[in-house]
């Protein structure tokens, strides 16, 4: 009988116990893990690397990876896409000593498979629910291909346009800017983050980035409080208040002080004045970065700043993996700035559902589901009509009357593909040309039977060739409404594209003057990529 009352005793404490484990906090579960921890584990949280597949930064060749992830020296990975590469990588991590999962991130910026209008074109919309649609169906399909975290959204504000960077973020006012990004934010980290269709979000670039002097990419900047306050930083603030789970610096300074190495940004206003809870990554290679800014005079110095700033990991540079443990043990940084940079980052990866299934998100079914879904097709598409910006519309010629006859569709993107994705548009090992519709093909599918279509290239996108200009009026001449497909090239604007000269490329505007010079009426010219804002008129173009 004694015996019997003991049993019942034993299992009615290990059930309380497993109840009471079950509500552990995200906080407590990381506190035992970290309690767990070596230095040199902890600063492997901290440590991310590119895979060896793709690359959006200078790459270092490290030829010790896979022994590195399983010694737990390595807590994250990016660029790495599909179920079974980033399956294969986290059964790597899972034979380290205490199988701490990696967080896989990539720059889903417009899209996944199925591509959206840049963001810029999504903002021209003003639709806020269509814009978290969009982020809502990125993540549904990057998370399905293994994806856990997007360096996404951008909401720099951008007043300049010769900073390539402009199509990547909201435009110039911070009132849409906010809006835009808390709604982003929610549509990629959904209702509950670690569901299987939502990816981390990571805000980017902390701070004031779309103002470089002269519109040049990673080029410093020089600003007052006020103008920091009023324009730069809200909409970041409405980032943090959207739950977004991180942060990615910048790569310039801001009143000569690099934003990696920043404490007044990351210390003060992010971590302190708004609370955030998240981490903070840096953007690629830029801890390393500081040395070329003349701010620090070795990665050893650099690491040192940027710890003690609050960056908490590092991407691609080393400079963690390689000093911190000295700078420890030298007493140059607190183990305190150690614990709370790994602390942030294992509570996503709990948040995330991780450490319960390192492999959740690496689903070959669910993958070949999303990347196949006419739901996402249509999304897009609405999108893209909404993002369209007619700026005039004489004698009402839109839309094209059915009755047309005969149409010219003119210039060097009518029948072009892949210029059709934009800049950062996700590049993916099963989807080819074949899944993308040029102009060409999408007229063709809605024009009626008794009308034809007549195609001229005219020119190239660049050079100085107008070889083809009479070919093109000449196509020109035999139709009853023109449409002149003309701009930049997919990679002309985006991360390190910025231009002096933001005038359209080559001869394409002669092209154009060369229709009005010929005697003919050009009524409508209209580029149809979801990328390149404009309607171009014999009197004016706009970018």
């Amino acid at each position: 009988m004694r015996f019997k009352i003991f049993g019942l005793l034993f299992l009615t404490f290990v059930f309380s116990n497993k109840c009471i484990a079950q509500k552990k906090s995200l906080t407590q579960k990381a506190d035992s893990v970290i309690r767990l921890m070596t230095l040199d584990e902890k600063i492997g949280q901290l440590n991310q690397y590119n895979d060896d597949n793709q690359a959006t930064g200078p790459v270092t060749i490290d030829n010790n990876k896979i022994d590195q992830i399983k010694n737990g020296q390595v807590g994250s990975l990016l660029n790495t896409i599909g179920s079974e590469r980033t399956r294969s990588w986290q059964k790597l991590a899972m034979q380290s000593r205490l199988k701490i999962p990696l967080l896989f991130g990539q720059d889903v910026i417009h899209g996944f498979k199925t591509t959206f209008p840049i963001p810029l074109a999504e903002a021209a919309s003003w639709d806020l629910p269509a814009i978290q649609l969009s982020a809502r169906v990125a993540a549904t399909e990057a998370s399905a291909s293994g994806i856990h975290w997007t360096f996404a959204p951008m909401v720099d504000i951008a007043r300049d346009p010769r900073w390539g960077r402009v199509m990547e973020g909201a435009g110039e006012d911070p009132y849409l800017g906010s809006l835009i990004s808390a709604a982003r934010v929610k549509g990629f980290q959904g209702t509950n983050l670690g569901d299987t269709n939502t990816l981390m979000a990571c805000v980017k670039h902390f701070a004031a980035y779309g103002a470089a002097v002269g519109g040049r990419d990673y080029n410093s900047v020089d600003m007052s409080e006020r103008q920091l306050w009023e324009i730069y930083l809200p909409p970041f603030k409405a980032a943090v208040d959207a739950g977004a789970a991180s942060f990615m610096n910048s790569f310039n300074d801001i009143n000569g002080i690099p934003a990696v190495a920043n404490n007044y940004l990351q210390r003060t206003i992010l971590k302190g004045n708004w609370g955030f809870k998240g981490f903070v990554v840096s953007d690629w290679g830029s801890i390393g970065e500081l040395i070329n800014h003349g701010y620090a005079k070795d990665a050893k110095e650099a690491a040192l700043l940027s710890m003690n700033a609050g960056t908490d990991m590092d991407m691609e540079s080393r400079a963690y993996k390689n000093n911190l443990t000295q700078l420890v043990k030298e007493g140059k940084i607190n183990i305190a700035f150690i614990d709370d940079a790994v602390k942030r980052i294992l509570i996503k990866k709990f948040e995330m559902g991780l450490f319960d299934d390192p492999y959740k998100f690496s689903n070959n079914e669910r993958e070949a589901a999303a990347l196949n879904n006419p739901a996402h097709i249509a999304a897009a598409r609405s999108m893209a009509a909404k993002s369209i910006v007619l700026l005039k519309n004489n004698d009402n010629i839109l839309p094209l009357s059915k009755n047309l006859k005969k149409i010219a569709f003119v210039g060097p993107l009518v029948k072009s593909l892949l210029q059709n994705k934009g800049f950062w548009d996700v590049s993916i090992p099963t989807v080819d040309s074949n899944f993308i519709v040029s102009q060409w093909e999408g007229l063709q599918n809605k024009v009626g039977p008794g009308t034809s279509l007549l195609y001229a290239k005219g020119c190239e996108i660049e050079g100085d060739n107008k070889a083809g200009f009479s070919e093109a009026v000449a196509v020109a001449n035999q139709a009853d409404v023109v449409i002149l497909s003309i701009g930049e090239k997919r990679d002309m604007s985006g991360e390190a594209k910025s231009r002096s000269n933001i005038n359209i490329p080559g001869v394409q505007e002669e092209l154009l003057l060369f229709y009005i010079h010929g005697g003919l009426e050009v009524k409508l010219a209209m580029p149809l990529r979801m990328y390149y804002l404009a309607i171009i008129t014999p009197q004016l173009s706009y970018r």
